[in-house]
């Protein structure tokens, strides 16, 4: 992670996260999920590759988790951090991530950089009326800020459409692909 993040280009670097069942918790964050943003290829198993062998690519991301970022101080500093006012849980590192994007700088994921997280045990879960409605806040607090990024990942395949985390619904559109290369083949 330190290699990448000391290129001037990059701005913020994030690690492979696992939960305690070796299944993946963070290999990137797309934009768009849950309306917001949630973290690609979750609850996969810890040695599969996913789409198109993604969880073995050090790629760009619109953002990566807070859980495990490196970041250079200048940066951190020039986008004025985290927004722990108005994002004092949820999206903060998304916020920020996409912050550094409009300074021109990119995120990374590497799978190379592997730990595991226990955010659920410190965080807990937005179970109560406080919770839910800090979330709800922190939520339509992106949509507000961030509404046109939030619907175009510049760095996911627009024919890939999330409507929740790790629910890809392209099935019809490979289906649709796939019978057209092979009715090429056929004729």
């Amino acid at each position: 992670m330190v290699s990448h993040v000391l290129r001037p280009e990059i701005g913020a670097v994030g690690a492979m996260l696992y939960y305690d069942n070796n299944t993946i918790q963070h290999a990137g964050v797309i934009l768009g999920i849950g309306k917001v943003a949630g973290h690609s290829h979750k609850y996969y198993k810890r040695e599969k590759f996913g789409y198109f062998s993604r969880l073995k690519i050090i790629q760009n991301y619109s953002a990566v988790t807070g859980a495990s970022m490196l970041v250079k101080k200048q940066d951190y500093i020039s986008v004025n951090g985290l927004n722990s006012e108005q994002l004092s849980v949820a999206f903060n590192a998304i916020d920020f991530s996409l912050k550094l994007l409009e300074i021109k700088k990119r995120n990374i994921w590497t799978p190379y950089a592997e730990l595991y997280n226990h955010e659920s045990i410190s965080r807990g879960h937005d179970n109560t009326e406080i919770k839910k409605k800090r979330f709800s806040n922190e939520m339509h607090y992106m949509l507000k800020i961030w509404n046109k990024q939030l619907k175009n990942d510049k760095y996911n395949n627009i024919k890939l459409k999330y409507k929740h985390k790790n629910n890809l619904d392209f099935k019809k559109y490979l289906k649709k692909f796939t019978n057209k290369v092979i009715k090429s083949f056929l004729n």
